[in-house]
This record gives structure tokens, sequence and C-alpha cells, in this order.
């Protein structure tokens, strides 16, 4: 017998009205910008708190690999609780977790604040699954993707916000102000969401120890998470080190400029869903190999602008942020496709590898920024971008002998 217990849940007008759809991607976003805030703002710290860049560079380290734990942990718990059980406990941690990093008196505070922050802000993994279950079939697409807009909104806009506040207030009054939105959407998660039924009963253990085979079974799954993960490096060494890089010589800027490069991958981050129609017209694996492409060019014009004058350097990464947010975004929406045509019951499971293999490259990608900026500046850094970006298009190019969405059958696992 399954251990999947198949739901008909058949909502209400009011579980799909726009105050609620408003809710789930705001909450989306509100969430996942938490993993961000402390990008720009990374100068500021490095002089308030007289840490090192290394010390510095490891806070956001500590969040993506806290992210890549708790979606590894505790994502998967989405098949087995009531998501909204999940989602407000979540919410409630994360909001002790940023207040914590407000009040951090050291940089091992914050690191350990840091990492608290990366488990919680998981919960914009249980949001995309709930709007999913809550649309109806003929505009889950239309509803997931609205949420999805959030998220992806909240990842670069937090950037902005972030160093704005930064400058203007000081760092910690930014991590009390991200403190405050989490519990408002908390509060208005605790009035308005309903209750999720369980699609599975396995155990614990049992759910934790189905990704093993969903991993070896799936090799359109491992080229999608393999490819993510390194795309995720270049990303979060750019990201990592922005901010120091701005704040020293020859620009002298301060994190409000830094945050205001995130205004760049936002225009790319909300012309990513085309992806999602190209990859229905032309396929999703056309959609990964260009959209790499475009990362790996973005990345090796920013090689070239090392040698231009400062203001001219500026506009360049500008114009070239733009380009590796939107070949970053569509890629991982053409990968989701993908991955989510594997086995349609353990989407949950499959969405946790995918992200895990993810947030991990993220978590290498600030250490490792970090590391070479110290040691050899701002080209190192681009050359490592550059570097995992070409070998993600490798990995895509590769070729193979089946397709991936009919490679293997569903297993009783699931």
């Amino acid at each position: 017998m399954s251990s999947i217990q198949r739901t008909h849940e058949k909502p209400t007008p009011a579980l799909l009205s726009g105050p609620m759809i408003l809710l789930l991607a705001s909450g989306a976003g509100l969430s996942v910008a938490c993993l961000y805030y402390a990008q720009p703002m990374l100068g500021v710290l490095a002089e308030e708190t007289a840490a090192s860049v290394r010390a510095v560079g490891l806070v956001p380290t500590s969040t993506q690999l806290g992210y890549a734990l708790g979606i590894l942990l505790l994502a998967p718990l989405g098949d087995r609780l009531d998501r909204r059980r999940i989602i407000l406990a979540k919410a409630a941690v994360l909001c002790v977790a940023l207040l914590l990093a407000g009040a951090a008196p050291t940089v091992g505070v914050l690191l350990a604040a840091s990492l608290a922050i990366g488990l919680a802000a998981t919960l914009a993994q249980d949001i995309v699954p709930a709007a999913a279950t809550l649309a109806p079939e003929q505009h889950r697409g239309k509803v997931v993707g609205t949420v999805m807009t959030g998220l992806l909104l909240g990842i670069l806009l937090s950037r902005v916000v972030s160093g704005f506040v930064a400058e203007h207030f000081g760092w910690r009054t930014m991590f009390v102000a991200a403190a405050v939105s989490i519990a408002a959407f908390g509060t208005a998660a605790w009035r308005g969401l309903p209750r999720f039924q369980p699609t599975t009963h396995l155990r614990y253990g049992e759910l934790l120890g189905s990704l093993v085979p969903l991993w070896q079974r799936h090799g359109g799954l491992r080229r999608a998470a393999l490819a993510q993960a390194l795309l995720a490096v270049g990303f979060s060494a750019f990201w990592s080190t922005l901010a120091v890089m701005l704040h020293g010589a020859p620009f002298h800027l301060g994190s409000s400029v830094a945050g205001a490069f995130g205004l760049a991958g936002a225009a790319g981050a909300l012309a990513a869903p085309l992806a999602g129609r190209l990859a229905d017209k032309r396929g999703a694996e056309w959609v990964t190999r260009l959209a790499t492409g475009l990362v790996v060019a973005s990345f090796a014009l920013m090689a070239v602008g090392t040698v231009l004058p400062a203001s001219a350097q500026l506009g360049l990464l500008a114009v070239a942020a733009i380009g590796f947010d939107l070949g970053f975004q569509a890629t991982l929406i053409a990968h989701q496709t993908i991955v989510y045509g594997l086995e349609p019951p353990a989407r949950s499971r499959l969405n946790a590898v995918l992200f895990v293999l993810m947030f991990a490259g993220m978590a290498l990608g600030s250490a490792g920024g970090s590391l070479l900026f110290a040691q050899w500046g701002w080209p190192a850094v681009i050359g490592l971008s550059t570097t995992s970006a070409l070998a993600a298009l490798l990995v895509r190019l590769w070729p193979t002998s089946r397709r991936h969405v009919v490679e293997s059958a569903p297993s009783r696992s699931s």
C-alpha cells in the first residue's frame, strides 16, 4: 500500500482571494529576504565590530549554510505535518533569531544568530507548496508564479532596503526591522491560513532516508542540482563581497550604493518568469543552456571590466548584474520544471534536494569569495564566479542518452 495519502482539497473562494495570494507572496519574500540583509552591510559591520574581512564574510556563509541544513532537515516535513503549524513555528523562531542578530555583542554571536536565521527562513519553502495546494489545478501555475515573484523580489530588493537602512540608521536597526516584518506576517498567517492535510505517513527518519533513493534514481535531479549549485557559487561570491569591494578604494561608496545593485538584479528577476513560457515552447533543457550561457557571459564581462576606470566599471557591474541575475533565476525555474516532472508524488523532497545543493553552493561561494577577496582582491572573486558558471554550462551541455522526464518510474519509497 502506498505511503502517500492523497488529499482532494477544494479551496473556497476565500482561500484564493487576492489578499490570501498577497499574504503568501509577501511571506515568501519577507522570509527569504532575511538571508540577504547582511550582504550590503558587511562593510559597515567590519568597521563597527573591528572584525576582519574574513570573519565578517562568514556571516552570509553561516546564513546560507543554515538555509541548506534547514531545507534538508525541515522542508521534507511539509509532506508529513500541517504546513500551517510549520509556517507559524518557523516565523516565531525567525523573529527571535533576527532580534538576537540585532543585539549581537560580538561577531561570534552574530554568526550563531545567522545560522539560526538560515534555518528558520526555510519557511519560504513551506509557503510555496502551500500556495500550490490552495490553488485549483487550472490556476495553479498563475498562483505559484505570483508567489515565486514575491520570493524573487524579496531576494533582490532586500539588498536595496538593507543598504539604505544600514547607512542611515545602522545595521542593528535593519535586523530589528526585519524581525518586526516577520512578526507581522506571522500574525496575519495565524489569522488567515487554513490547516493543511499531510500527504504521507512516513516517519521522519524514513522521510529523510527517501531522499537518497531519489538522488540515485534520477540523473535529471543530479544534473539540475549540480548545475544550480555551481551557478550559486558564483552568484553568492559576487553578492557577498560586493559591499566590501565598493566600500574600499577606488570607490569609497556606502552600503546604500551596494544595496542599490539589487535594483539591477530585480530587473532580471522580474523577467525570469518568462523562462517558464520558453520552457513550455522550447523545452526546459534548452532554457538551462541559454540562461547558463548568459551567466557565463555576464561574469566574463565583469572580468574584462576590472581593467577599466572606476566610473566605467560601475556601469559595467550594473549591466552584468542584470544579466547574471536573469540567467540564474531563469535556470532555477527551468531546473524546477525538470525536477517536478520526475516523480510528482515526491515533489517536496525533490525540491528539497535541489535547494539543498543550491544553498550549499551559496555557502561555499560566500566563504570562497571572502577568502579570495581578502587574499587577492576583486579580480579573484570574478575569476571564481566565471569559472563556476562555466562548469555549470558544461554540466548542462554534457550529452545524455535518455530524456530526464521519463528516465524512471515512481517507486514505492515516495
